[in-house]
Formats: C-alpha cells, structure tokens, sequence
C-alpha cells in the first residue's frame, strides 16, 4: 500500500461556493467589527453626558456650600427658600436618573411587597392594623424590570396585652399544685359553723 497523502479535486463550481462563503465571512467580520466601534463610540458619548449632567447637580450642591461658609449667619429669607432649593436639586438628581431608566419604587397601598421593599424594623402602633407600613426609611429604584435596591420600610406591630396571673401561669405549675389548695375541703362545706359559732356555744 502506497503512504503517500491523497490528492482530492474540487469542482469550479465547488471552488466558486467556498470563495463566495469566505468573502460573506469576511464581510460579516467587518460589519461587525464596525458595529462594535459604533456601539464603543456611542456607550462613550453617553457617559460623557452623564459625568456633565452630574457635574452640573455638583455645581448646584457646591454653590450652596460656598454660600453657607461665606454667610454663617444666613437671613431668614435664604432659610426659608433653603428646602426649596433643595428639592430642585434633588429633582434634578433624579431627572438625570430617570433618562437612564433608573426610576423610584412606587409601592401600591400600605402592606409591605416583599418583592419590592425592606422591612429594617417596626414599631408599636395600635391605630393601625397589624404589618402596616409607617414610614418609608430610605427609597428603593429600578433599572427597568430589575430592582437595583429595595425600599426599606418600618411597619406596625400591635402592642401585647397584659395577660392574668394565672393565665401566665404555667401549667405545670398547676399541676404541681397539691389538690387542697384547687379543691374546696368538702368538711367546711358540710358543716357551715364557723369556729367563732363554736366557741360560743361550748360556752
């Protein structure tokens, strides 16, 4: 038997397929090469405008500082305006938030979801039925469908009622109890004297 490798022969027509799948694959690499360099370029655009719009609510945050520490003693007017100086900057936090699909929880009524929220602690409140959200301790978001923190909430638990001695008494301890001090003596229930009554009557 002959060790020398096997020629095999491939049609024009065979040749002209294989070259055509090559060139659509080299094709297709350089599309996707391209895509990647958009796609690279784009994530880059937009995180540029993030750090901007971030910077801009630090810009805010940094001026009001640089107000306090020049003015320590503020007028009652910049007092007054403060909060709602405040709440501007904080709705612009979220604006930049809320373009990037990061949105706050919205919890329907005021049982705690388990799927939404937190409970970090509760507290004795009996105006209110029992598990009853009370207050909100920090806001949870969600990055579409995804939740990226949940709400931590503080829910209502009913105080305990005192309960009786004797209702708090352990059983056990009821059964320990020797039967004469739970039964009534049936002798002094026979004879209704008293020892008083006897005493007088002897005499």
């Amino acid at each position: 038997m002959s060790d020398s490798p096997q020629t095999y022969l491939l049609s024009q027509e065979l040749r002209d397929l294989l070259m055509q799948k090559l060139g659509n694959l080299q094709k297709e690499n350089v599309l996707l090469q391209q895509s990647l360099r958009e796609q690279q370029t784009q994530i880059a655009a937009n995180t540029e405008d993030l750090f901007l719009e971030f910077l801009e609510v630090a810009d805010a945050l940094e001026a009001l500082l640089d107000y306090l520490e020049n003015n320590p003693n503020p007028s009652p007017e910049f007092i007054e305006r403060l909060p709602r100086t405040v709440r501007v900057v904080n709705r612009k936090f979220l604006s930049v938030l809320g373009k990037r699909q990061v949105l706050p929880i919205e919890l329907a009524g005021n049982q705690p979801d388990f799927n939404l929220c937190r409970v970090v602690d509760r507290e004795v409140r009996n105006d209110v039925e029992e598990q009853t959200i009370t207050r909100i301790v920090r806001r949870g978001f969600r990055l579409g469908e995804k939740i990226l923190r949940p709400t931590e909430v503080i829910t209502s638990k009913l105080e305990s009622q005192p309960e009786s001695e004797l209702e708090s008494q352990p059983e056990s301890e009821l059964e320990s109890q020797p039967e004469s001090e739970l039964e009534p003596n049936p002798e002094l229930e026979s004879n209704p004297e008293s020892e008083s009554d006897k005493m007088i009557t002897e005499t």
